[in-house]
């Protein structure tokens, strides 16, 4: 492996961001990898370099390129679908701006590689929710899924158009106990775990039998090293692949966590968010993931919550 990448995080400080940057520098070196964000957090690994960056400002960007002799960006930074639909219009300019601004450097040979994230949210309520292939309808119903969907095809676009080497994953739900979650619909599969520990109750936006793909954030993690580390002629699919690990319920999880901590009770109260989930998958299909790139999931249920309740058990208790 090439240990000489210089490699540039966007949205560092997010969800996905802090957990890739700490892989990233276990791989090439602390001082290979550059975190950027709007804002500073101390959810960073500790001596990790950081660059404050708006997305949307390519000639700050540009410099940042320059300075660190940035050759491999991960473009992390935008709205997600719960926080988007609050501010539509913002929403569409951060996701789609910040994407033009990459792929167009990228276009211009000064970044030789791009990571791009999509999500399960490029599908609508007339996709096939229950194994949803990789080619199928994509209506999407919120204003976060259509940038994710109009962004595939920018990037495909590049690929085909100016070879640009952009690589992108249709993102599920994803898990994780070391960052917060930043707006998602999935979110709730977060907030159960920390509700469970400190007040044994929960009341979940979204019904008690709302199917949907989910991933623990390690595997999240390994999937994107993973299709980033391919040949390039492995990858195959330049829009975004489907990725898929487990599909589950809130009933699910709570009756998963309930072995653990048996005087925990739910109650569903849905809103807004409850038609967003109806309009995205159940399960997903990620064979091409699986046979193009030996893609494959570590995490069950049971392991993700036996290692959410262990992990934020530690921290939250002390506060009560």
């Amino acid at each position: 492996m090439n240990r000489k990448e210089k490699i540039l995080i966007m949205g560092a400080c997010g969800q996905i961001g802090t957990e890739l940057t700490a892989a990233l520098q276990l791989t090439y070196g602390v001082n290979n990898v550059i975190a950027s964000d709007i804002k500073h957090s101390d959810k960073l690994p500790e001596g990790t370099l950081f660059e404050t960056l708006d997305a949307m400002d390519v000639k700050q960007l540009l410099t940042i390129i320059k300075k660190h002799s940035v050759n491999q960006v991960y473009l992390l930074a935008a709205l997600l679908s719960a926080t988007a639909e609050k501010n539509p219009e913002f929403a569409w300019k951060l996701n789609m701006e910040s994407l033009f601004n990459v792929l167009n450097l990228g276009k211009e040979k000064i970044i030789q590689k791009i990571y791009w994230p999509s999500s399960i949210a490029v599908f609508g309520p007339t996709t096939p929710r229950v194994n949803t292939p990789q080619f199928t309808i994509m209506e999407p119903s919120t204003v976060y899924g259509i940038s994710k969907q109009a962004g595939e095809r920018w990037c495909e676009y590049y690929f085909n158009k100016f070879n640009v080497d952009v690589r992108s994953l249709r993102y599920p739900g994803l898990i994780s106990w070391k960052s917060e979650p930043g707006g998602g619909t999935t979110d709730y599969a977060i907030h159960i775990f920390h509700e469970a520990i400190k007040t044994k109750r929960y009341n979940c936006f979204l019904e008690e039998n709302t199917t949907l793909p989910m991933m623990y954030m390690d595997d999240a993690i390994k999937a994107t090293t993973q299709l980033m580390d391919a040949p390039f002629e492995s990858v195959r699919i330049r829009s975004s692949y489907n990725l898929s690990a487990i599909s589950f319920s809130p009933k699910e999880i709570f009756e998963e966590i309930k072995k653990h901590i048996p005087d925990f009770s739910i109650s569903y109260l849905p809103d807004f968010r409850q038609k967003i989930a109806e309009s995205w998958p159940a399960t997903i299909d990620d064979n091409c993931a699986r046979n193009d790139w030996d893609w494959n999931h570590s995490y069950k249920l049971t392991d993700i919550v036996d290692e959410m309740l262990k992990m934020l058990s530690n921290d939250l208790k002390k506060l009560f």
